[in-house]
């Protein structure tokens, strides 16, 4: 089960953090995998990283703000007879600012980052999945479009819609045998994470609020990614998986 040999995958924001998480576990359940960031030779230390395991992997280094090199990459891609089975658009940001000294530019960013580039992936991706009448979508949303959190208006603003475009194209491109489903991660333990977790305040709070009593492992969401990208969820579709420690479940 669990089977992704023969299946290609579009991780984006694939040089750490979850995306590298991701990337990593659906290598293993035998996805050819095309790693994105922005970082061309950290991408490249990630792909021999991969293929030193004997794993497959390749490299597509573009600024998912770019819309254009996004479109370009995977128009080049489907030339070179890569057709993408699984797209993984995980690539984002954050500021934190109460919303009055919040920048517009720094919330424009934002949605652009988080919601903008998902939206451009998905509609340069589709028309090849409806074609092959076959896809799975993996959308990275937020525990915090859930639970929102002070500061970061924008971060939850994005990641909220993010949580209701996967529900509209889940509608949409059902029909075409295409899956759209949503991960929302809850605290984990990655570099964006870093001056929240080496807050004692903070990080004693996350412990204390979530069931688990701990901040996410990363290597405890990749399985989330593998199982969606997977012909056994062929019937799960417009879905909002939280990965949180039950942080979502409790009052």
């Amino acid at each position: 089960m669990f089977n992704l040999s023969g299946k290609t995958a579009l991780v984006t924001g694939a040089s750490r953090g979850l995306g590298w998480a991701m990337a990593q576990s659906l290598a293993r359940a035998g996805a050819h995998v095309v790693l994105n960031a922005r970082d061309a030779g950290a991408l490249a230390q990630r792909a021999q990283s991969l293929q030193a395991q004997g794993l497959s992997a390749q490299t597509a280094p573009f600024d998912v703000c770019d819309f254009e090199a996004a479109r370009t990459c995977i128009d080049q891609l489907q030339q070179q007879n890569c057709d993408l089975d699984i797209l993984v658009a995980n690539a984002g940001i954050n500021h934190r600012h109460p919303i009055q000294d919040f920048d517009h530019a720094d919330f424009e960013q934002v949605m652009k980052t988080n919601f903008s580039a998902i939206w451009v992936l998905c509609k340069a991706v589709s028309p090849r999945m409806i074609e092959r009448r076959k896809g799975r979508i993996i959308l990275i949303g937020s525990m915090s479009a859930i639970n929102a959190r002070p500061t970061i208006s924008a971060y939850v603003a994005s990641k909220g819609a993010v949580h209701a475009l996967c529900k509209q194209l889940a509608v949409e491109l059902a029909p075409q045998q295409i899956t759209v489903n949503c991960i929302a991660p809850g605290f984990f333990a990655t570099e964006m994470n870093t001056a929240l977790i080496d807050n004692p305040e903070f990080n004693q709070w996350v412990q204390a609020r979530t069931p688990a009593g701990r901040w996410g492992h990363l290597d405890e969401i990749g399985p989330a990614a593998v199982f969606l990208a997977s012909d056994e969820a062929s019937f799960v579709n417009g879905l909002i998986m939280t990965v949180d420690g039950g942080f979502t479940s409790a009052m």
